[in-house]
This record gives C-alpha cells, structure tokens and sequence, in this order.
C-alpha cells in the first residue's frame, strides 16, 4: 500500500502545474522574444511600411471619391514612399534573414526536448489520472447506490434511485470528457506555441513539410472516433468487401480480380454511369430524386440505335421505319446526341416544372415520367430492339488508343465541367443554398423555382449524353426496356458518395468514387458469377445502410 502511494506521489510529481510549465516556456520566450524585438525594428521602417503603403494605394484605387488628378497624386506619392521602404527592407533583408536563422536553430535545438515533451508527458499523465480518477468515482457511486437500495423496499423509490444513479454516472461521464479535452487542448497549446514563433518571425510563411505537420496536428486534434465511423463506415465495409473479393476470386475461378484489362472494363463501364450520377446529384442535392433515369436511357439508347442504324432501321416507329443512310456518318453522330440530349431535357424540365411550381414531391413528378417514357417508347417500338449501329462510330466517338478506352475521357470532362458548375458558378452556390434551406434562399433573393428547373434540365442534358455514350459503347441494340434499375445505382452511388438526401450537402469527388464503387462491386460479383439478382439484393442492403448513416449524420448535426 504504502509503495502504490509512493508511485502516485511520483507520478503526481512529473505533473506539471500551469506555473511549471510557463517556468519551462520562458527561457525560449525570452531568447526568441528579444531577436523578436530586433527583427520588429528592422522591419518598421522596410516590410511594416512596405505593406502598410501598398494597402494605402489599394485604398486609394478603390477610392470612388476622389477625382483623377487627385487619386494620381496620391498614388505617385504613396509610391515615392514605397520605393524608399522597399529599399530599406531590402538593406536589412539579409540581417533579419540571419536573426530568424539564429532563433530557429535556437527553437530547433531546445523547443521540443526542453518543453513540448515534458508538457506532452505530463498531458499523458494527466490523461492517465482522470481515468483512474473516473473509475474511483463509478466505484464510489456503486456502493452508494447499492447502499441506497438496501434500505429501500418501495419500488417507486427504487425505480427514483436507479434514475437517480444513471444521471450521476452521467455526470461524472461529462465531468471526465470535460477533463480529457481540457488536457488535449493543452498539449494542443504547447505544440502549436513552436508554430506561434515561427508566424512571427516569418510573418506566416511555412515551408511546405511545417505546413503539412500543423494539418495532421489539427486532424489528429479534431479527430473524433463516431463522427469518423459515421463518415467513413459504409467506404471501410465496401473495401474490406471488395479486399475479400480480390481474394476469394483466384481461388474460385483461378484468375486475378486485379488486373490492368479488368480495371479498364471497370472504367468503361462507369463512365456512361457517370452521366447519370452526375445528373442526379443535383437532385438529391435538392432533397428530390429521379425514379425515370432507367427509363430516360432506354430512350436514349432507342432513338440513337436508330439514327445510327447500320442500314435501313428494321424496326418501325409509329409504325414507320427511319432511314437516315443518306446522312453523312458524323452527322447521323452528331444528330442522335443532339435529339438524345433534347428529349430527355424536355422530360426532366416538365419534372422540374411541376416540382418547382406545384411543390411536389421529385418521387411522384419523375415516377409520372417514368410511367410515360417507357409507355411512349414502347408503344411507339412494339419493345422491340433495334439491333447494331454503325460499326464505325464507336471508333469514330471513343476510339482505343494503344488499348486504352477514351470513353473514359468523356466521363472525366463530364466531372470537371459539373464540378465547376457546383463550385465555381453562381447557379452552383445556389444548388447548395436552396438545397440546404429553400425558405431562406427564397428570402435572399435565389429563385427557387429557377434553380430547381435548371437543377433538372442539367440532369437532362447529363442523361442524354450518357445513353447517347451507352449506345456507341454497346455498338447500339436499343430497346425500351434498355437501362432497367439504372436509376437506383446511380442514386446509390451519389448516397455512397455522401451526397445527403437532407439536401445542400454533397461533392463531386463523392460521387466519383460512388460510380466506381458501385461498378467495381458489380463486375466483381460478375466476375464470381453471383446471379444478377442476388446482385440487386446486395445493391439495396448498401442504399439501405448508406441512407441509415445519411441519417445519422444529420440527427447528430440536429
């Protein structure tokens, strides 16, 4: 007993006190601070005035008050001034650059073996203490409680006491979280005083490798274990999932999954996907969805398998058969984009409209369309396929180079070009604020009404291009009931993605990596020889668990 008091004692020894600590951080506060000093003189009459005369001719150039003559004035003043100060800094450069050298070596050599570590040991320490401080307290309020309930034999006073326990071990829960973050905030504290002094005496430039060891401090400072699970627990599962499979796949069937032809395959197939991800974010970024993009490429295939046709169609359309062979073959290319493009845009705006108008709900607006499309489509075909298309035109439009599929180009242009709509366009900022709240765009002057149909009609043009894609990928035979559950893995690569259906919170890169997620599990569980239906299971067990999570976040948020 009396050795385990004298180990506390010790331990409670390398504890430093607020004092303790400060004592040990002032000999490089006072060492640092006085090449500080010199530094702030040097730099008075150079950098400080240097800075501060740029900033008064900026001022002066944004000055709509003044008249010509007198901005000219003052600007050719400020300027005299400012080639004096420049030359002052630049006769000093080399002597401030000699002081800061000298106080870096000088932090370099005692700032961490003379501070931080003894405070991080301390904090360790500390952190150790309150442990075994919480768990004396959980023992202390189980024999109080257990004491408690002996002398009790009504069981409305019984059910009080447990209520009574649970709230104290609670509290004593809060009181040791409340400790732990002030003992992280101080070792936190003492390790970023080491990048205090630098910002000073180098007026905030970092090196790139300072720049870097400050961001993993703030990561790891601001890490939280559920917050992490909650984001990244669904894309943990999938690639341990997808690790079992890069396993499991040369023992079944005796070839790698991993290979350089199937990533390819992988690529290829994502990339028509991505058009219609893409397309659908912008929905789910509204709180909506799209339950036609199935049917919205079954379209698309069909009327381009017919313009592009290999011959005379054989198929007829309202009971008449097409023939564009008289067409040059680049405009036949050109035209079935254009009429893709333009039929799936005028579903998705009468979507958008009667969303944006009547305030109706995505699901109801985009299952009418749904309904419509694929009744039109195949009224208008008797379901019938139209066979193959130029043979031609997939070498014409996503040729091979060396091998590699240029498909994969069209689908990366898509990213970047949807990426700078969201990110870099007024109409993108205004995704995001209708989406996140409506009733507060509205009051901000963003036309809600305008930015859901255009939310919807850049879907359009996304998924007319992507079937357009999907026809010269598949070499055409187009049929209405083409693209059946399109729409759900397209709607769960933007959740896996992270795009929220709580609206206004999502990213492009998210939906990347949703698309091959999604494309990569698929062709590996083809690969397998998984049935396609099982397939379908496996595609709604991750919705399902995805949305779950989606749903989380945004109670935790709440």
């Amino acid at each position: 007993m009396m050795r385990e008091m004298k180990d506390m004692a010790n331990e409670n020894s390398k504890i430093l006190t607020a004092e303790q600590e400060q004592k040990l951080r002032q000999p490089i506060e006072d060492y640092v601070g006085k090449i500080q000093e010199k530094i702030d003189a040097l730099r008075l009459e150079g950098t400080d005035k240097v800075i501060s005369l740029q900033n008064r001719i900026d001022g002066v150039k944004r000055d709509k008050s003044l008249t010509r003559e007198d901005r000219e004035s003052r600007i050719a003043k400020a300027k005299n001034e400012l080639e004096k100060a420049q030359a002052v800094e630049n006769g000093n450069k080399a002597e401030v650059s000699k002081l800061i050298a000298e106080a870096e070596s000088y932090i370099k050599a005692h700032f961490d073996q003379e501070y931080y570590q003894p405070v991080k040991a301390s904090c360790d320490l500390e952190r150790a203490d309150a442990k075994a401080q919480y768990q004396k307290k959980l023992s202390e309020l189980a024999k109080e409680h257990q004491a408690a309930l002996s002398k009790l034999s009504d069981q409305q006073e019984i059910k009080e006491e447990k209520y009574v326990y649970k709230n104290r071990q609670f509290d004593a829960k809060m009181a040791l979280e409340k400790e732990l973050q002030r003992i992280k905030d101080r070792r936190h504290g003492a390790y970023n005083y080491k990048y205090h002094l630098i910002d000073l005496l180098r007026m905030s430039k970092f090196t790139f490798a300072e720049t870097r060891a400050q961001k993993w401090e703030n990561y790891k400072y601001t890490f939280n274990k559920r917050a992490f699970l909650l984001q990244n627990g669904l894309y943990i599962a999938i690639i341990l999932i997808f690790i079992a499979l890069c396993i499991i796949t040369p023992i079944v069937k005796n070839s790698p999954l991993l290979t350089y032809n199937n990533v390819l395959n992988i690529l290829q197939q994502a990339s028509p996907r991505m058009f219609l991800a893409l397309g659908v974010a912008g929905l789910i970024l509204l709180t909506g969805t799209d339950l036609s993009i199935g049917r919205m490429v079954g379209m698309g295939m069909t009327t381009a398998t017919i313009i592009m046709h290999q011959g005379i169609n054989t198929g007829a359309v309202f009971g008449h058969i097409f023939d564009f062979t008289t067409m040059p073959l680049m405009g036949r290319v050109i035209l079935s984009l254009v009429v893709c493009i333009v039929l799936c845009t005028f579903f998705t705006t009468i979507a958008g409209f009667f969303t944006a108008k009547f305030k109706m709900h995505p699901f109801i607006s985009t299952m009418a369309n749904m309904l419509v499309i694929f009744g039109i489509v195949t009224y208008a075909t008797k379901g019938v396929s139209f066979g193959a298309i130029e043979p031609a035109i997939p070498n014409m439009v996503i040729p091979k180079v060396n091998g590699f599929p240029t498909i994969i180009l069209w689908a990366v242009a898509a990213i970047a070009i949807v990426w700078f709509i969201w990110n870099k366009t007024t109409f993108g900022k205004n995704l995001y604020a209708v989406g996140g709240n409506p009733e507060a765009a509205a009051v901000s002057g963003i036309s809600v009404f305008g930015v859901t149909v255009g939310a919807f009609v850049l879907a359009g043009i996304l998924y007319g291009f992507g079937s357009w894609l999907e026809c010269a990928r598949m070499v055409g035979s187009g049929s209405a009931a083409y693209g059946q559950g399109w729409e759900m893995d397209a709607i769960a690569a933007c959740v896996v993605g992270g795009v929220s259906f709580t609206g206004g919170i999502g990213k492009i890169s998210g939906v990347v990596v949703g698309v091959f997620i999604f494309t990569a599990l698929t062709y590996s569980l083809t690969i397998l020889g998984i049935d396609t239906n099982l397939q379908f299971v496996f595609s709604g067990i991750i919705i399902l668990v995805a949305v779950t999570l989606d749903c989380l976040k945004y109670v935790q948020k709440k």
